[in-house]
């Protein structure tokens, strides 16, 4: 069955890809993605990302500075985003947010770096894809607190009355690999009755293989399983759920509505 998917998280850039990138969203085109947006890390890797995104139609840079790679991060980045932005005109800022289960990253300067990239998404009129990795409620009230923000927080791992929070505030929650497995009963939980027009479907590629590839190299023609997984999860058409959450990424990011 044909499915029109859209990969709202892929690490499309990643070195892992540099071997057969071209052949990667061959595959994933094949598999039904028509869309991938591509986020990313830090500003020494934009140029790649941004060549990465030019390999096909239907990919889509968004920019950003992600929590865990503190260490590459300059306060005058920040200014230098606004001019990427400006010149570029990504779908989104990110991937950026708070990390609290690494240890030894700065949580003051996250803080810093995550609520000047909401300002400028704000301010740019941009959605925002949100890390939050054991910070899901301090995520929740910057987002609350800067204000007039959309965006999604993506690998969401927080629990039905954290969604909803979120969800109130105008965010969606994006998943993945993870809800594949028996084991993540809270995230199948949620998924199973959730209302559809706050999910988005990811593959966090190359990372956060789903239970058919554990421990292998992820990549996005995996999102179909994702997919079919939640359609089981929800007892309903796997193209209903295709159809919903392609349709959820599109809007959020501005995206074409044929051909990604």
């Amino acid at each position: 069955m044909r499915l029109d998917l859209v990969d709202s998280h892929c690490h499309l850039d990643a070195t892992e890809f540099d071997a057969d990138r071209g052949k990667v969203v061959e595959r994933a085109r094949a598999a039904g993605v028509r869309a991938q947006v591509l986020p990313a890390t830090h500003a020494d890797e934009w140029p790649a990302l941004r060549e990465a995104a030019s390999l096909a139609p239907g990919l889509h840079a968004a920019y950003g500075l992600h929590p865990t790679f503190l260490e590459h991060h300059r306060n005058t980045h920040l200014a230098l985003l606004e001019e990427w932005i400006e010149r570029e005109r990504p779908v989104a800022v990110g991937e950026c947010g708070l990390d609290l289960f690494v240890e030894g990253l700065d949580a003051d300067a996250q803080s810093r770096f995550f609520e000047g990239q909401l300002r400028i998404a704000r301010d740019h009129g941009l959605p925002v894809i949100v890390h939050a990795r054991r910070a899901v409620d301090q995520v929740t009230a910057a987002i609350r607190r800067i204000g007039g923000l959309r965006g999604v927080v993506h690998s969401f791992s927080g629990s039905r009355q954290q969604a909803e929070k979120l969800w109130e505030l105008g965010f969606m929650i994006g998943l993945g690999g993870p809800v594949t497995y028996e084991r993540a009963n809270r995230l199948r939980t949620l998924v199973a009755d959730m209302p559809l027009e706050h999910l988005l479907l990811e593959t966090d590629a190359p990372d956060q293989p789903d239970s058919g590839i554990r421990g292998e190299r992820n990549e996005p023609a995996r999102l179909r399983v994702v997919c079919e997984t939640i359609a089981q999860l929800r007892g309903a058409a796997a193209s209903e759920v295709a159809a919903a959450t392609s349709a959820n990424a599109r809007r959020l990011f501005t995206l074409p509505s044929r051909g990604g």
